[in-house]
């Protein structure tokens, strides 16, 4: 690999900022919402069950191809797959492009709940729940101060990629992730002191399958899919910085176990709260990270302390996720239109503004974008809505339907065992992860894409 594209400096650099990847507003917040949907316990345990059977094995294949062939998701592609196997790299790229462009609308929302945290604004207007339900929904329509935030937010990220992958991108992560998790343990201890720590516990790891539903196990295999930045070309781009002399499955594993437990952590903590306020509405929309916690964290002792460090952590949460998102991009234009980091960075980020910038108005501040409807579907109601049950329900389950057979059908098993021994060794659960990437993951994945297409989406 040239070196003028970019290395980790080693396996703690890849791992973290994979895991950064991997972690994001799903783990703290959808996670959290479908477990207390599902009821607790049994969809617990099918949740990481798929991240094993479905999750582990995908993320181990898209790093082998990556890593094999030390190019962008497009050009991986290609080079092993030839012209017919290309528009599975360019769906990923896809991907990436319209996730960043709404994420980063919502990632803005933390910056300014971040500075009113900080002021003491947050907590004087939480202490009256129906004045910061109508900030929150004065400040959403209000396209001036969304486009802001979403500059904001996209000039941390874009500054990020700019210095590259060994002193921008590793660097961000070494420092982010280490207080993202130092944050989350804090408010897990904080945790263990509220009147609802007990019952959220026996909620979370007491299992009753009479509550299980089918429902319930295709949404657990579809999270577990999505919580680890899989089928958007992320995981492959950051394996194809990653030295030949790391171990694939080591490290795979270790941002898996990292992810999940980050997404365990955080349903401690909701929990808790929750079970410690009986009267709080659970939604599913993210605006309960932004309405229904801070009226709950306010009522609690150091209140506006815990709330400035909840808001640190969703904010960085939400930066390492986009800014592997915009390097997905990036590393395709670096790679095959031969350009410069910072141009490729400048520019792609400038796309996504503006088509973010459609997102961000369709909140509310602009009538036509707030009622367009490309799917005909409640769930997809405005511009933003739309955007994401595009990626979540066609782009990423379809692109990794596609990395799994690929992997498991179309590459030889011998190049599949040499790329994931190397830096390793002998690597004696081969047979169990050949099985799982050619029988297992297709399966649970084509269950998703099947469901999409007779209309009974997960999402």
């Amino acid at each position: 690999m040239s070196q003028s594209r970019g290395q980790w400096s080693g396996k703690l650099g890849f791992i973290l900022a994979a895991a950064g990847s991997a972690v994001g507003l799903g783990n703290l917040w959808k996670f959290p919402y479908i477990t207390y949907e599902n009821n607790g316990g049994a969809f617990v345990l099918v949740y990481i069950a798929a991240i094993a059977l479905v999750g582990l094995p995908i993320m181990m294949a898209e790093t082998l191809i990556g890593r094999r062939t030390q190019l962008n998701a497009v050009g991986a592609f290609n080079k092993l797959g030839g012209k017919l196997w290309t528009p599975v790299g360019f769906l990923g790229v896809l991907a990436g492009f319209v996730i960043l462009s709404y994420y980063s609308v919502v990632a803005g929302w933390t910056l300014r709940y971040i500075v009113m945290a900080i002021s003491g604004e947050l907590g004087n207007m939480a202490a009256v729940p129906q004045e910061l339900d109508t900030f929150f929904g004065d400040y959403t329509a209000n396209g001036t101060q969304q486009i802001i935030g979403l500059f904001l937010f996209m000039t941390f990220t874009t500054t990020a990629v700019i210095f590259g992958v060994k002193r921008g991108i590793e660097r961000v992560s070494k420092i982010l992730m280490p207080i993202l998790l130092l944050i989350l343990a804090s408010l897990a201890i904080y945790a263990t002191t509220t009147a609802g720590f007990e019952k959220a516990m026996h909620f979370l790891f007491h299992p009753d399958f009479s509550t299980l539903t089918r429902g319930a196990v295709l949404e657990a295999m579809g999270h577990a899919f999505f919580t680890l930045s899989l089928g958007m070309g992320c995981i492959l781009t950051y394996g194809s910085y990653m030295r030949k002399t790391d171990s694939i499955p080591k490290a795979a594993l270790q941002i898996t176990l990292l992810d999940t437990l980050v997404a365990i952590l955080a349903c401690v903590v909701m929990f808790s709260i929750i079970f410690s306020n009986p009267d709080m509405q659970i939604s599913k929309s993210a605006g309960i990270l932004f309405t229904t916690l801070p009226t709950v964290f306010v009522k609690m002792p150091g209140g506006n302390f815990i709330m400035t460090m909840f808001y640190f952590l969703v904010a960085f949460a939400a930066l390492t996720s986009t800014i592997s998102l915009l390097e997905v991009i990036s590393s395709y234009s670096i790679d095959e239109l031969k350009w410069s980091r910072k141009r490729a960075a400048l520019t792609v980020a400038f796309s996504v503004f503006i088509f973010g910038s459609l997102n961000a108005l369709s909140l509310g501040a602009n009538s036509k974008l707030s009622s367009f409807n490309l799917f005909g579907k409640e769930t997809t109601v405005g511009m933003f809505g739309t955007m994401d049950y595009l990626a979540s329900n066609w782009l990423l389950p379809v692109g990794g339907l596609l990395i799994a057979l690929f992997t498991g059908w179309f590459l030889s098993v011998r190049e599949n065992r040499i790329e994931l021994e190397e830096g390793h060794g002998e690597l004696p659960a081969f047979p169990v992860w050949l099985f799982l990437i050619r029988f297992v993951a297709p399966i649970a994945v084509g269950a998703i894409v099947v469901s999409v297409i007779l209309g009974a989406e997960y999402q």
